[in-house]
């Protein structure tokens, strides 16, 4: 079994939820003191990683990162090595992400080259969000990369594939978050209560209003809301409700309009139904934007790999916090195709093994060819 297979696996049994990748991180500590130290410069920052392995004549820095987080998802893989951790799973792939950031941190200890390479392994992407304030920290500021790369694993890309495009990958995210509180009352007395089921029944179907009367039909948005709960028995008039959703957005001015839209709204909700409400917009994602120069590069490089189909393609509705490490440091991020019907997020989510040599060989070939 090629060994990052079997990482993969040891880290697909421990998926833990943001900032409290305790066990992950002693993992990857584990691993990492087994290479030879001689190049490596090893910095804990919260539950994430910075690791830096020293070039022989370094001219730049050139990063690379990977997300460490799982998901509060029930598996239903039925795999050997199912998550042992009750209701967090990898389904969405941050297992690969860590395995193939080792493979190829491995292969430049072994093989060092001219520049440095910082490899930061992140906690908290899937929330509340571990790329803005790792950017922020002392130890980014004296070892900020030059240029930076990652890459996600894409379902629905078969193994040996890549896609990519130059500009905006992926989209502005936001949470969604909104708490309404009525009068709650006996289920067979309506006319003495203010029922918040009726009201946020009534908020969800004005909410998906927004995007199809509000934005421009040229660009794209979306509301999803994704969680309801609300009341407590069947026979009380619910006197508290709660809406979780998302906002997705393909421009920063449409996610200030969405906003605008959303406030209104639940101030309408507020009047139609004398309730109190109140709006948490929780963490925010940057939108991925490759720089241009470096994609159309790599691309151009990409395509002389006989091993490695390259696509083109459009942008998505995902959201990443790779964004704001883009937002400061030019790179870019590309889908690595894994080739599972299932997607991500998916408690069935079972990516191809095989995807993880090709990105690590596709990987150390790129960066050979930037740091020498």
């Amino acid at each position: 079994m090629n060994p990052f297979v079997k990482i993969r696996r040891d880290l697909h049994l421990i998926p833990e939820l943001g900032f409290q990748e305790y066990k992950t991180q002693a993992y990857l500590l584990s691993y990492l003191e087994t290479l030879s130290q001689e190049r490596l410069s090893i910095k804990k920052w919260k539950t994430g990683l910075f690791v830096k392995v020293h070039g022989l004549n370094p001219g730049k820095v050139i990063g690379y990162r990977a997300d460490i987080d799982g998901l509060p998802i029930v598996e239903e893989t039925g795999l050997e090595f199912s998550s042992t951790h009750t209701e967090q799973m990898h389904a969405c792939g941050h297992d690969f992400h860590m395995s193939i950031a080792l493979g190829v941190l491995t292969h430049y200890v072994e093989n060092p080259i001219e520049d440095d390479l910082l490899f930061i392994f992140q906690p908290a992407e899937e929330g509340p969000g571990g790329a803005e304030p790792m950017l922020k920290s002392d130890i980014m500021k004296e070892w900020k990369p030059d240029i930076i790369f990652a890459l996600h694993i894409a379902p629905e890309y078969p193994v040996g594939t890549i896609a990519l495009k130059e500009g905006l990958l992926f989209a502005n995210t936001s949470e969604l978050f909104i708490d309404l509180k009525g009068k709650g009352g006996h289920a067979a007395y309506p006319h003495l209560t203010n029922d918040m089921v009726i009201a946020a029944c009534s908020l969800v179907g004005q909410l998906q209003t927004i995007i199809s009367r509000n934005v421009n039909p040229l660009d794209s948005a979306v509301i999803t809301i994704g969680k309801i709960t609300g009341g407590t028995v069947q026979n009380i008039i619910a006197e508290n409700a709660r809406l979780e959703g998302t906002i997705r957005t393909l421009s920063d001015e449409s996610m200030d309009k969405v906003k605008q839209r959303i406030n209104a709204v639940v101030k309408g909700i507020e009047t139609s139904f004398e309730c109190e409400a109140v709006i948490d917009y929780g963490s925010m994602y940057h939108q991925v934007y490759n720089d241009e120069k470096i994609t159309r590069d790599f691309i151009q490089y990409m395509k002389t790999q006989p091993s490695i189909e390259v696509i083109e393609c459009k942008e998505a509705m995902t959201g990443e916090d790779f964004g704001y490490m883009l937002k400061e440091i030019p790179g870019l991020m590309f889908w690595l195709g894994v080739d599972s019907p299932y997607g991500l997020h998916h408690a069935k989510l079972n990516p191809k093994e095989e995807a993880i040599e090709v990105a690590i060989n596709l990987l150390t070939s790129y960066i050979t060819f930037q740091g020498n």
